[in-house]
C-alpha cells in the first residue's frame, strides 16, 4: 500500500505506507536514491525494516528526489513522509518548497495565530496511510487549566513580568486579554485587586493538564508501555500539548536514577566504569523484539507440554540418498528435513485434533482441514517462522521445491509478511547446530511445534545386536488446552514410525 500527498501541484510527498497487518513503524535500513535522482513510477526508492521482515518500497510517481527526510536507521511511524520528489523538474526554482521541518510548521501556525485573534482555521488532520490530509469537521476540545494556574493566577503572573504558558496551560484566550488592555486605557476604573493567591508551583510550557488524558500516537503510548512509563507524569513538548517520543525517553532516563538505599540496606555495588566499557548494548527492534514479544506472549499464554523420543533413522537416511540419486528429484534439495516434514504431515493426517487453534474469545476449538507447515529460519534479522500454505496437499517434489524457496527467501531477508502469518504447526531444526533435541516455544496461534535433532552414529540394539545406527531424538511441544497427552503422544508416535519406517510413507498416505 503506497501513501501520497500533493504539495502544490510540483511537489509529490512519500509516506511510510502500513506495509502489512497493522503495523506502526519501520526502520529505514538503506537508501537507493539521492537527493537529485531521477526516479520513476514504481521505482524502488528504499528498504525497511518492520516488525515481520525487511521490504522494498516503491515510489508511486516520476521526477527529481527533491528531499530525504529521514537518515538511514531511523525508526519512522506509518504516515510520516520519508522523501519528496519535484515532478517538475524543469519549472525553475519553486516558489513554495513543502514545508520539512517542524520548526517550519510551528511558524506558519504562530503567524496564523498572531493574524486571527481568535482562530477559527482548522489544522491539518492526521489521516489513514493512502488518503491524504483532509480538513477537520471538528475541533479538539481545548485542555483543562491546572486549578492553580486558572484566569487569577495568568493575571498574576503577567503583573509580575512572567511571560504567559502557552499550549495546554494558556488560562484566557488573546481576545480577552486585549479586551482588557483596551479598557484600561479607555480610562474605566478598575476593579480592586483580589488578594494575592499563594504561589503556585511551576509548570513547564507544555505540562498537560491535571486529570485530562495526556495527547500522544499510539507507537508513543506503546513506547510509554514497554517502558513503564505513565504519560500522565511525561511533560510533553510536541505542538498542542502532544507527547513526543523524546518526551517520553526523557522521563524513561529520569525513572531510571538509582534509588536510594532502604535504611539498614547495604548498596548494590555499582558497575566499575572498566567493566561497563566493555559491554554493547544492542537496540531491540525489528524482527528480534517482535520475536521476544511473540515467545513471552506463548509461553505464558498457552500451557506447554514437551514430549520426547529417540529413534533409529537408519533406514530414513538410506532413503534420502536413494531420493538423491533419482532423475525425478534432479535439481532438488533432498534432506533429512525433507523426509521429517513429509513425516509430520502424515501424523497430522491420521491425527487431523492436532492442527487447531484455541480461540479464547468464543471459547471455542478451532480445527483446521489446512495444513500451513511452518519452518524456523534463522536470518541475520533474527529468527523468524515463514510457513508453506497447504502443505499437506504437496507431492514429496513440490514440498521439496516449496522448502527450498522458504529458507533462501528468508536467508535473503525477503520474506514477506503474508508468508509468515496463518501457520498451523511448524518445525525447528536445531539439530543443523549439533544439538541433540530442546523444548520449543509455540508459535503463537499454533498448536504445536516439533524439535528435529542432530542425526548421529550411535550404539543400537538393531536385530538382537548392537550396531551402529543413525539416530536422532524429536520433541513435540503443544498447547495443552487443545492437544492432551494422549493426542500429543500419539503425533509424536507416528513420526518416529514413519521416520524409522519410511515405507509408512505410502502405507499410511
Amino acid at each position: 500500500m503506497t501513501s501520497t500527498a500533493n504539495t502544490g501541484l510540483r511537489f509529490r510527498e512519500f509516506k511510510m505506507p502500513d506495509v502489512g497487518e497493522g503495523l506502526t513503524e519501520a526502520e529505514i535500513l538503506k537508501w537507493y536514491v539521492s537527493v537529485g535522482d531521477t526516479v520513476s513510477d514504481g521505482q524502488v526508492v528504499c528498504e525497511v525494516e518492520t516488525a515481520k521482515a525487511a521490504v522494498e518500497l516503491p515510489v508511486p510517481f516520476d521526477g527529481v528526489v527533491h528531499e530525504l527526510r529521514f537518515p538511514e536507521g531511523t525508526t519512522v511511524d506509518v504516515g510520516q513522509v520519508i522523501i519528496s520528489v519535484d515532478t517538475q523538474p524543469g519549472a525553475g526554482p519553486a516558489e513554495e518548497a513543502p514545508a520539512s521541518t517542524a520548526a517550519h510548521a510551528e511558524q506558519s501556525a504562530a503567524s496564523a495565530l498572531a493574524e486571527e485573534p481568535e482562530p477559527e482555521q482548522q489544522g491539518r488532520q492526521a489521516v489513514l496511510v493512502g488518503y491524504g490530509a483532509a480538513p477537520s469537521s471538528t475541533k479538539r476540545r481545548p485542555r483543562k487549566a491546572r486549578p492553580e494556574t486558572g484566569a487569577t493566577g495568568t493575571a498574576a503572573a503577567a503583573g509580575q513580568g512572567v511571560p504567559a504558558q502557552a499550549g495546554a496551560c494558556a488560562a484566557a484566550p488573546q481576545a480577552s486579554f486585549a479586551t482588557a488592555v483596551r479598557s484600561e486605557l479607555g480610562g474605566h476604573a478598575a476593579p480592586a485587586p483580589a488578594p494575592a493567591p499563594a504561589p503556585a508551583p511551576a509548570v513547564g510550557p507544555g505540562a498537560p493538564a491535571t486529570g485530562a488524558r495526556p495527547l500522544a500516537k499510539p507507537p508513543v503510548r506503546k513506547l510509554a508501555k514497554d517502558l513503564g512509563i505513565d504519560l500522565a507524569a511525561v511533560t510533553p513538548s510536541g505542538p498542542d500539548g502532544i507527547v513526543t517520543r523524546e518526551d517520553v525517553h526523557a522521563a524513561a532516563s529520569t525513572t531510571a536514577a538509582p534509588a536510594q538505599p532502604v535504611a539498614g540496606e547495604q548498596p548494590a555495588p555499582a558497575v566499575a566504569p572498566a567493566l561497563a566499557a566493555r559491554e554493547t548494548r544492542i537496540p531491540v527492534k525489528g524482527v528480534r523484539k517482535a520475536t521476544a514479544q511473540a515467545m513471552v506472549a506463548s509461553a505464558f499464554t498457552a500451557p506447554h507440554v514437551t514430549e520426547f523420543v529417540t529413534v533409529d533413522v537408519t533406514r530414513t537416511m538410506k532413503l534420502v540418498q536413494k531420493l538423491k540419486d533419482d532423475p525425478d528429484m534432479a535439481g532438488l534439495r533432498v534432506n533429512p528435513l525433507l523426509i521429517v516434514a513429509k513425516a509430520l504431515l502424515v501424523a497430522i493426517k491420521r491425527n487431523p485434533d492436532v492442527n487447531a487453534a484455541w480461540d479464547e474469545e468464543n471459547q471455542e476449538i478451532v480445527r483446521k482441514d489446512y495444513v500451513n507447515l511452518g519452518i524456523a529460519a534463522a536470518t541475520p534479522r533474527g529468527l523468524i517462522v515463514p510457513n508453506i500454505k497447504e502443505a499437506q496437499a504437496k507431492a514429496l517434489p513440490e514440498l521439496s521445491q516449496a522448502l527450498a524457496d522458504l529458507v533462501a527467501t528468508a536467508r535473503e531477508g525477503r520474506t514477506s509478511p503474508a508468508e509468515m502469518s496463518g501457520g498451523t504447526v511448524t518445525i525447528t531444526n536445531v539439530g543443523v547446530f549439533g544439538i541433540d533435541t530442546g523444548t520449543p516455544i509455540l508459535n503463537p496461534g499454533e498448536s504445536a511445534i516439533l524439535a528435529f535433532g542432530a542425526i548421529k552414529l550411535q550404539p543400537w540394539v538393531h536385530k538382537g545386536k548392537v550396531k551402529p545406527r543413525h539416530v536422532t531424538t524429536l520433541a513435540l511441544s503443544f498447547d495443552h488446552r487443545l492437544v492432551d497427552g494422549e493426542l500429543g503422544s500419539k503425533v509424536l508416535a507416528d513420526i518416529a514410525a514413519v521416520l524409522e519406517d519410511p515405507q509408512r510413507l505410502i502405507t499410511w498416505a
